[in-house]
C-alpha cells in the first residue's frame, strides 16, 4: 500500500494517490489529468476509483476528464447531485482497492454532500482519513459555503458539521492519521495549520473545534465567528464542478495562442480583454503595458486571481518567456477558461516594437521615514490583510486590504501621493497595478513592504500582539462588560461598550 500527497501550494490544497496491488484511487484530483495518469503509468497500476469529498468551491476538479480517460467511476456521498454520471455512495460503503478497503463516512457540515474516506490495511485497521475540508489541521470547514437561501442559515449546517464531528470522526482510533483537504493559506477555513498531515490524536489535543467539553452552542459561536467573505469565485466554481466540463488539457490546448504586439494589443482592444501580467512586480515596476494587472505567477496567483477578476473576464497573458502554459494550467484551475492567448516574447517584444509602456515609483523604507518625517499626515495605505494589521502596523497608515479594494474603493485616500506597503511587496504591486488600471497614477510602492518598515530606523510601529492573544483578550473583555452590564455596572452606549472593551 502507498499513500501519496500531491500538495499544491499556492492553493494550499491537497489530492491523495493510494495504490494497493494493482489498483488505485485518487481523492480530489486538480483539473489537469496528467500527473495522475503519470503515477499510474510509473508505478504500473490502474485507477479504479475517482473519489470527491464534496463539491469544491475554491478549484475546479479534473474528475470528469480524468474518468473520461481511465474509466473509473467518480464517487461522491450521499447528498451529491451532479450533472454527469456518477456513483453516490451510500454511508458506511466499503470500496476495495487492491488489499486495502475504504469506507465511504458521510459527514454533512461544511457542504451536506461533504464525505470523508477512511483507509484500511490488509489486516482491516485504521490507517488514515482523508477528510476533506470537514477536518482540518487546526480547524474544520467552514459552514457559510453552502447556505441554501432562507432553507439553511451557516447556524444550521455548523450544528449538523458539530454532529458530523463527533459522531463520526472523533470515534475513530486517535492514532489513525488525518490527510486533510487544504492547509494554511486556503480560504475554506481561518485557523489552519502549516503542517498537512496530522493524527487525529494531535487534533484531539490542540484542534479548538474538537474540544471535549464544548456545547454545540459553543461551537456554533466559534465555528462561524471571523468568517471574512468567501471569494467571488467560489460560487463559479461549485458550479463547473457539477458540470461535465473539459479537463486543463483541452483548455490549455485552445488558449495557448501566441500573438505578436501588434496583434496582441488589436485583440485586447477588439475582445474587450483584460492584460494580465503574471511576472516579479519587480519587473512589472520597471515597464508593463498600461492599464494591465500584475498578479505573480510566483506567488498565490490562482486565489488571487479569483478574488480581484470577475470570472467573465476576457484575459490575455503577459508572462515570463516558457511559462505561458504554466499561467493556462493554473487559471483553470480556478475557472479562468476565457484566455485568449498570450504576448509573444514577452514584454521584450512589445518594447521592441514601439508599443508604450508604464512603470510604477517605487521607494525604500527609508525613504519613506524621510518622507513621513517631513510630512507627518503622509498618505499611506496598508494593503494586508485585517489581522496582519492588528497584529502589528504602521500608526499614520490606513488599512484597506487587498482582499477588500474592490469593496472600499470609494474609501481609498486620494489627494496626495499614496504610499502602498503590504508584507513583502507581492499584495502591494498587486494593488498599485489595478489602481493605476482604474486611473490613479499619484501612488508609490514600498520595497520590502511591512517588513522592511518594521526594521527601519524612524519608522514607529506598534507593539507586536499574536493575533491569537489579542482575539482571546477581546473576547475576555467582552464577556466581562457583557456581565457588567447584567450586573447594571457598565457604561452605557456605543462609547461606554468600547471603553470597556479596550480597557
Amino acid at each position: 500500500m502507498n499513500v501519496e500527497q500531491i500538495y499544491t501550494g499556492c492553493l494550499a490544497q491537497g489530492a491523495y494517490f493510494i495504490s494497493s496491488n494493482g489498483e488505485a484511487v485518487v481523492i480530489d484530483p486538480l483539473r489537469e489529468t496528467k500527473p495522475y495518469l503519470d503515477r499510474a503509468e510509473a508505478l504500473g497500476v490502474q485507477i479504479k476509483y475517482i473519489l470527491e469529498t464534496h463539491f469544491h468551491a475554491d478549484f475546479v476538479s479534473g474528475h470528469v476528464a480524468l474518468s473520461k480517460a481511465t474509466g473509473a467511476p467518480i464517487v461522491y456521498g450521499p447528498n451529491a447531485n451532479p450533472e454527469f454520471e456518477t456513483h453516490i455512495a451510500n454511508d458506511g460503503e466499503v470500496l476495495h482497492v487492491g488489499d486495502v478497503t475504504i469506507e465511504v463516512l458521510h459527514t454533512p457540515g461544511h457542504t451536506m454532500e461533504s464525505t470523508c474516506y477512511v483507509l484500511r490495511n490488509e489486516a482491516g485497521e485504521h490507517v488514515a482519513i482523508f477528510s476533506g475540508d470537514t477536518l482540518f489541521l487546526g480547524d474544520v470547514g467552514r459552514p457559510d459555503l453552502a447556505q441554501k437561501a432562507a432553507s439553511m442559515t451557516q447556524e444550521d449546517l455548523a450544528s449538523i458539521l458539530f454532529d458530523s464531528l463527533r459522531t463520526k470522526i472523533m470515534t475513530l482510533p486517535p492514532s489513525i492519521t488525518v490527510y486533510p483537504g487544504h492547509g494554511a493559506g486556503s480560504a475554506c477555513g481561518k485557523n489552519m495549520s502549516k503542517e498537512t498531515v496530522g493524527t487525529l490524536a494531535e487534533q484531539l489535543e490542540t484542534n479548538y473545534a474538537l474540544r471535549a467539553d464544548m456545547t454545540r452552542e459553543e461551537f456554533i459561536k466559534e465555528v462561524t465567528d471571523g468568517l471574512g467573505v468567501p471569494p467571488a469565485y467560489f460560487p463559479m466554481n461549485v458550479a463547473m464542478n457539477k458540470k461535465a466540463i473539459p479537463g486543463a488539457e483541452e483548455v490549455l490546448a485552445e488558449a495557448s495562442k501566441a500573438f505578436e504586439p501588434v496583434a496582441f494589443k488589436a485583440m485586447v482592444g477588439e475582445m474587450d480583454a483584460l492584460v494580465l501580467d503574471t511576472r516579479k512586480p519587480d519587473d512589472f515596476a520597471a515597464g508593463h503595458i498600461p492599464g494591465s494587472i500584475n498578479i505573480g505567477i510566483d506567488g498565490q496567483f490562482a486565489p488571487w486571481v479569483g478574488a480581484l477578476i470577475p470570472t467573465d473576464q476576457t484575459l490575455m497573458i503577459v508572462c515570463e518567456s516558457g511559462r505561458e502554459d504554466e499561467v493556462i494550467t493554473r487559471l483553470t484551475r480556478v475557472g479562468y477558461d476565457r484566455v485568449l492567448g498570450y504576448l509573444e516574447g514577452g514584454i521584450a517584444t512589445w518594447t521592441q516594437a514601439g508599443l508604450a509602456t508604464d512603470t510604477v515609483t517605487r521607494i525604500t523604507a527609508t525613504e519613506l521615514s524621510k518622507r513621513l518625517a517631513a510630512k507627518p499626515d503622509l498618505n499611506i495605505v496598508d494593503a494586508r490583510k485585517e489581522g496582519e494589521w492588528t497584529a502589528q502596523n504602521l500608526p499614520q497608515a490606513k488599512n484597506i486590504a487587498l482582499d477588500d479594494l474592490n469593496l472600499k474603493f470609494n474609501e481609498l485616500p486620494t489627494g496626495s501621493t499614496m504610499h502602498i506597503h503590504c508584507a513583502g511587496g507581492y499584495r502591494s504591486m498587486i494593488y498599485a497595478s489595478i489602481l493605476k488600471s482604474r486611473g490613479i497614477h499619484d501612488l508609490v510602492d514600498v520595497i520590502g513592504g511591512f517588513g522592511a518598515i518594521k526594521d527601519t530606523p524612524g519608522l514607529e510601529t506598534s507593539a507586536y500582539v499574536c493575533p491569537s492573544t489579542l482575539k482571546k483578550l477581546e473576547e475576555e473583555k467582552a464577556a466581562a462588560h457583557s456581565h457588567a452590564v447584567a450586573a447594571g455596572d457598565a457604561p452605557k452606549g456605543f462609547m461606554g461598550w468600547l471603553k470597556s472593551l479596550l480597557g
